[in-house]
């Protein structure tokens, strides 16, 4: 891989430590977004819909081209970032219920948070927008470190003030009613009366207006583009040249995350904050292709996914004036945010539960040579699948029974030719790095959301369709598709249903579900495939 290192001569108010003089401690900015693709920024090459503003953080800082998350999904992906630590060491392995009466449904108290490390130096704190890491009283950003708050506690929320019909957020009950509570300011209730996303960004732009002369760390963390997909006119009306209603919709509500990281930009620049602050755009997770229109491009897979579309997303960062404008190709992640700032700040971590992540300034000011991280790691307990990063090559374990596969990230980024058996030595290194790692995990504390009634019957009705479906297709009931067989079943299919066949795009399907690319599929190959 061309590993692009951007230099130059960095400040001299660093000490030999890497930390700043207390007067020189930079502001943080952390903007969030929900579900987005990696390809649906113009950073990463989209050419539907423009996201200028978000652009700029890339143009004047940082490409990231290999930034991870630390889950697939969003709860524990963002479990990760708030306490710099992969969140399988404290149990956070699932989503989790929206449960106000459940002290033990979020993240654990004995967990530091990035607010309450940041408070110890002076930092003023707020998060916007979601928080999805426990619904109840003593899991609320105001007990975890932060000193404001205006948003929702569950995993989404639904946009139009109308629909918005529950007043207190503690007697919603599950996540459905959790997406039409009033907003929390701290801990009161409001009745919003915007597009939801456009009172986020007029909460991010007053915050720093107000903290202007003080230290401080906003966690801009937008709801957007997550489902259900809603967006006012304003935003539709630029996206008349997208027919897929879907794809319209989601590009607007892009539109409006872009509109308001412009804002806040913009009042950086006008209060010249903008060369003490770091600010860092990511999602939180890859994007859910089928669910919101998304794209993750040539990455393959999706929320959810151990494949590298489920965690590798839009990554960028600026620091006006520190950081010289470039691309940084080595692979980083989202627990790097913390030890950066941590670093900066001068700011005291817990010596009980120490940081995965780095400072990237020396990395990215040339200081250091060597790569960030010798693996990126990845855990689904539930779905017993594994990844694991180093330099160009992952490991890949898609479910329970399968061996592990191998690729060559650079040389295929798409995933799809397993090298394993050409490269034993490389698979076994990285297979040796998997199994320290996870000796060092804990089990899931809590049931997530897939646990609930509702949702296990939806995955009964799944593998039962599932298990229909390979067995109209294994004819001779083998155990093993050829594409010859998907190819004839699919083609029966669409004149069933009197719907048009193409093969190539069934080869293409057929491909997709062969996870591990040996020309056959099995019934496990199948249940992963469609995420069972």
């Amino acid at each position: 891989m061309n590993r692009k290192i951007i230099s130059l001569a960095f400040l001299a108010c660093f000490t030999i430590t890497g930390q700043a003089a207390v007067s020189d401690k930079p502001n943080l900015i952390v903007i969030m977004a929900d579900d987005l693709g990696y390809a649906d920024v113009g950073f990463n090459g989209c050419k539907d819909i423009p996201t200028p503003n978000i652009d700029k953080i890339a143009n004047n800082g940082i490409k990231f081209t290999n930034g991870y998350v630390t889950y697939s999904v969003c709860s524990p992906s963002r479990a990760g970032f708030m306490t710099g630590r992969y969140p399988q060491r404290f149990g956070y392995e699932r989503n989790v219920q929206y449960k106000p009466d459940d002290p033990n449904m979020g993240l654990p108290l004995d967990q530091e948070t990035i607010a309450s490390c940041l408070g110890k130096v002076g930092y003023k704190s707020m998060v916007i927008g979601k928080w999805h890491l426990g619904a109840h009283p003593s899991l609320h950003p105001l007990k975890r470190g932060f000193d404001e708050f205006y948003g929702h506690l569950g995993g989404g929320h639904r946009y139009m003030p109308k629909e918005l019909t529950i007043k207190d957020s503690y007697k919603a009950k599950g996540e459905a009613e959790s997406y039409r509570t009033w907003i929390l300011r701290n801990n009161d209730p409001v009745k919003p009366t915007k597009y939801l996303t456009d009172e986020f960004s007029d909460e991010a732009v007053s915050f720093v207006k107000r903290h202007k002369n003080d230290n401080f760390f906003l966690f801009l963390s937008y709801n957007a583009p997550h489902t259900p997909l809603q967006a006012t006119e304003k935003y539709l009306s630029r996206f008349a040249h997208i027919k897929d209603r879907k794809r319209k919709i989601y590009a607007a509500m892009v539109s409006a995350v872009d509109d308001g990281v412009g804002r806040l930009l913009e009042t950086l620049e006008e209060l010249k904050l903008a060369d003490n602050t770091l600010v860092f755009f990511l999602s939180d997770n890859g994007g859910p292709e089928k669910s919101n229109a998304s794209d993750n491009g040539v990455l393959r897979g999706g929320k959810g996914d151990a494949w590298e579309g489920g965690y590798r997303v839009p990554f960028a960062v600026q620091w006006k004036g520190k950081l010289t404008p470039g691309v940084y190709d080595n692979p980083v992640s989202s627990l790097d945010i913390f030890a950066t700032i941590s670093a900066l700040a001068g700011s005291p971590t817990s010596p009980n539960h120490p940081l995965d992540g780095v400072n990237l300034v020396p990395y990215l000011t040339g200081k250091k040579s060597d790569v960030p991280h010798e693996a990126i790691y990845l855990r689904k307990f539930d779905n017993n699948k594994y990844a694991v990063r180093s330099g160009d090559y992952k490991l890949l374990i898609p479910f329970k029974s399968a061996k592990p596969q191998l690729y060559n990230l650079d040389a295929d980024i798409g995933e799809e030719k397993n090298i394993a058996a050409q490269h034993p030595k490389k698979l076994q290194r990285l297979e040796d790095l998997r199994a320290k790692w996870n000796t060092e995990l804990v089990d899931p504390r809590f049931l997530g959301l897939i646990h609930l009634p509702k949702w296990q019957e939806r995955i009964k009705k799944k593998k039962q369709a599932v298990h229909d479906q390979f067995a109209a297709m294994d004819k001779d009931a083998n155990g093993r598709v050829t594409e010859a067989e998907w190819l004839k079943w699919s083609k029966v299919s669409a004149k069933k249903k009197n719907e048009p066949y193409n093969e190539s795009s069934q080869k293409n399907n057929f491909s997709g579900h062969d996870v591990d690319g040996d020309g056959v599929m099995t019934r496990e190959e199948l249940q992963a495939s469609m995420k069972i």
